[in-house]
């Protein structure tokens, strides 16, 4: 086995005596910094190369901060206007994950870069954290790898804004495959548009 394997299985067995101690000194650390810091070197390189990352010039890794728990609506005074059906406030859930939300916050901050990827790396009672893969596609060595440079592509700015990324499209519900997922595609909204559109041609 690699040395990068060895390495994936530590991280199967979070509740080890070893992951449990090291994770809580770490997250004492993440906690004393700023929400969003860069690093010189993934936390989890085993896992960071699975989604992309190589150490070479034009990888940046970023660790972001996301606070956890629901998301209240934000009403003033709790006073929403409408439906019954509409009033909650408390005990709403965000239709994105943390993860998302979390790149989200690194691609506005760098928006030189484009995102990649991300993964999760710790969490406490509070916050969770993730680092995030990013790309300068102005650096040469990104623009002259065959392997990385469709990210050059226009069509990739803000891909993390558009749940065009690993975890956006998760959100979107486009990871499943077969006769349950034929409404998700291409998109939820875009299916119910056309089923729910009529369609007449001027000659018929």
């Amino acid at each position: 086995m690699g040395a990068y394997k060895y390495v994936s299985e530590l991280w199967r067995k979070k509740q080890s005596d070893v992951m449990r101690f090291l994770q809580r000194v770490r997250c004492w650390e993440y906690r004393q910094q700023p929400s969003i810091v860069r690093l010189t070197r993934p936390t989890r390189p085993d896992k960071a190369r699975r989604l992309g990352y190589k150490a070479k010039q034009g990888y940046v890794v970023y660790r972001v901060r996301v606070r956890r728990g629901g998301r209240k609506r934000p009403v003033p005074k709790g006073i929403v206007y409408g439906k019954p059906t509409n009033q909650g406030v408390t005990q709403l859930k965000f239709q994105r994950s943390k993860r998302s939300v979390a790149e989200e916050r690194a691609g506005r901050k760098l928006g030189g870069l484009r995102v990649l990827n991300s993964y999760w790396v710790n969490e406490d009672s509070t916050y969770k954290y993730f680092e995030i893969i990013l790309v300068d596609v102005a650096h040469a060595a990104i623009r002259n790898d065959p392997r990385i440079n469709w990210l050059v592509n226009p069509v990739h700015k803000h891909r993390e804004l558009r749940g065009l990324t690993s975890a956006g499209k998760s959100n979107r519900g486009l990871r499943g495959r077969g006769h349950l997922y034929h409404k998700n595609r291409p998109s939820r909204r875009a299916t119910w548009k056309r089923n729910n559109t009529l369609s007449l041609r001027r000659y018929r």
